[in-house]
């Protein structure tokens, strides 16, 4: 891809063709010695000869071929203005020419709640367009969860020469899944880049919102390391706690009961001796697949207790480090990075969204949902298949009885071969309660244990946290929302609730795939536009109208019966306890980054600001 975007020989594309199966089926390309020679010896000459890369812009017509031969399966051209954005194939959002840039009043600030992935995006561009803002972070350094999650093996399953910010690439991840330590050291660096740690106050939480319409301000309590309170107003709340912040321990009886030591992989103590313990890991998610392997050598005995199987897609690149001359050609190839970037998003998010939609003709949806779902499924079997050859009885019991996709997918590193110890048993059975010795199950056994670890997720359901947020009339988000029912407009702003936007917030989740960056980017990108419409024709706040955000809602809703998370064996936390789905997006990226280029103003109601304080 890069060697013809550099130097428009579309021969060679007309010639890999063949050998380029589709990628996001987990293909894997197979062109001849011969012909891969062909192409280095083709790219070191255009490389080594001055003036032989082409000059100018590669035509739109050039870029979706070489997209759609690359990834061996036709890319619309719908995608290549967000590609040209998020690869870096093309130029940022340029709004230097919108009369906002010169409209900003002195003291106009935003507050941005959270430091994380999405807050300092959010805080990068504001300061990019002008606007002055202020974080509040309750953790002593910017990162998030990339800063809090501690446990052994916690990584980025996502390559994340994607999963990273679409404006600052990084040609030197040392591996293709970085650990969560490098993932912070990346947000760190960026942090420094922009300055963003002189604009926040660490260690501090907000507790409480509350819109004073007179001024059409928001007033925010916030609480100190030294516990004091402290009010400040601001014009524009940005709320980016995050979902993966609030983690929660399981409901089981007996759980303060237990004698010995527990911890939540959302709370590790680095402090606590594994060594040689005997240790229960309940859970068999995320966080489970990237802790259990990191462990499992190191514990005398590992339970793992499973209450409903996950699908388990194998990674290949999972952990292994990036060659050095890959690296080079990241940093010295121009746009080898970018097209890099370009297949990862592809295989990793929209390109995996068939998968997810159900095939109204497919004769049989108990275990698959369409053609694309059973290639999907098969290709999963094979590695359960591969991974635990000559143990039927791990396989049958790994085997989910539902679809893959049906619930968020496990990535496989290491986590099918960790079974196959002789110190790692799997446990099935329901617990019934935990004791002071260690886990009863439902059919009376009693296993003890040192060590009971916790893998089990956090409370994304109850999206306010324990945040109080009173808007117009008194209006309370906390209360609207309730325990596991959130509503927003392009979730993200809220009637009610004037120049509040809750970053990915309802049904907002990428959740067929990567993309949580490109989506806390969407929607920073769509903030600003808010922001830009108010300064710009002298309005003091927006608000989505009840109608327009019901009416997103139906839609969104509208479409949740042919996804598979409505497959009656999906059992996930994207949806809450009534069977709602809540946390996805059940359109492609590319939709959502569309519609956040589009400020519907027909469905927003505007608020000035009273003659007497506008003049003041």
């Amino acid at each position: 891809m890069t060697y013809v975007h550099l130097s428009r020989d579309e021969e060679m594309l007309d010639r890999f063709a063949p050998y380029l199966p589709a990628a996001s089926l987990g293909m894997v390309p197979n062109p001849s010695d011969e012909l891969l020679c062909d192409l280095r010896a083709k790219m070191y000459a255009l490389l080594t000869a001055p003036g032989a890369v082409a000059k100018g812009p590669v035509s739109v017509d050039l870029l979706n071929r070489i997209m759609s031969v690359g990834m061996g399966e036709a890319v619309d051209r719908e995608f290549i203005p967000l590609l040209l954005e998020q690869t870096g194939l093309g130029p940022q959002p340029d709004r230097s020419d919108r009369l906002a840039r010169t409209r900003i009043p002195a003291d106009y600030k935003a507050l941005i709640i959270g430091a994380g992935l999405t807050g300092m995006a959010a805080a990068i561009k504001l300061e990019e367009a002008g606007y002055s803002y202020e974080i509040v972070e309750k953790n002593p350094e910017i990162g998030g969860t990339w800063w809090s999650a501690r446990y052994p093996g916690v990584g980025v399953d996502t390559p994340s020469h994607f999963y990273s910010y679409s404006f600052e690439l990084n040609p030197d991840w040392t591996t293709y899944t970085p650990s969560g330590g490098e993932m912070q050291a990346y947000l760190a660096g960026v942090a420094s880049k922009y300055g963003l740690r002189a604009r926040t106050r660490f260690n501090t939480r907000v507790t409480t919102l509350r819109w004073i319409d007179a001024d059409a301000q928001w007033e925010v309590t916030m609480r100190g390391e030294d516990g004091e309170d402290e009010v400040r107003r601001y014009n524009v709340v940005i709320n980016a706690h995050g979902p993966i912040s609030r983690w929660e321990w399981p409901k089981i009886d007996g759980l303060e009961d237990f004698q010995g030591v527990k911890m939540h992989t959302g709370a590790w103590d680095s402090k606590v001796d594994l060594k040689g313990k005997k240790v229960a890991l309940i859970g068999t998610g995320a966080s489970a697949a990237q802790c259990g392997p990191a462990i499992a050598g190191e514990v005398g005995q590992l339970t793992v207790f499973m209450r409903s199987g996950h699908w388990v897609l194998p990674n290949h690149i999972a952990g292994l480090p990036v060659p050095d001359a890959i690296k080079w050609a990241m940093g010295h190839i121009p746009y080898y990075l970018e097209w890099f970037r370009f297949s990862v998003y592809w295989t990793g998010s929209d390109g995996l969204y068939p998968n997810l939609v159900m095939d109204p003709t497919w004769p049989d949806k108990e275990l698959t949902i369409s053609a694309a779902n059973a290639a999907l499924r098969e290709y999963c079997m094979h590695n359960l298949h591969t991974k635990l050859a000559g143990r039927p009885d791990l396989i049958e019991r790994l085997t989910p009885d539902a679809p893959v996709f049906s619930k968020r997918i496990v990535m496989d590193t290491n986590w099918l071969p960790m079974f196959m110890r002789d110190n790692v048993a799997l446990e099935t059975t329901g617990i019934e309660r935990i004791t002071p010795k260690g886990i009863r199950t439902a059919d009376g056994v009693e296993h003890e244990f040192d060590i009971i670890l916790f893998a089990t997720g956090y409370n994304l359901a109850r999206m306010t946290g324990s945040l109080e947020i009173i808007g117009r009339d008194g209006r309370n988000l906390g209360e609207e929302w309730g325990e596991e029912d959130p509503e927003a407009y392009f979730g993200l702003t809220v009637p009610g609730y004037p120049n509040y936007f809750h970053m990915t917030g309802p049904n907002s989740g990428p959740n067929h795939g990567a993309g949580i960056n490109l989506l806390s980017e969407a929607q920073v990108h769509y903030v600003i536009e808010c922001l830009d419409h108010l300064v710009e024709t002298g309005q003091a706040a927006l608000e989505p109208t009840r109608m327009a955000c019901d009416a997103f809602n139906a839609r969104v809703q509208g479409q949740m019966p042919n996804m598979i998370w409505s497959h009656p064996k999906a059992k996930t936390y994207y949806k809450n306890s009534k069977g709602k789905v809540i946390v996805s997006w059940p359109f492609r990226l590319v939709d959502y980054w569309n519609e956040s280029r589009n400020l519907k103003l027909e469905d927003y109601q505007f608020h000035r600001l009273p003659a007497d304080v506008a003049v003041a």
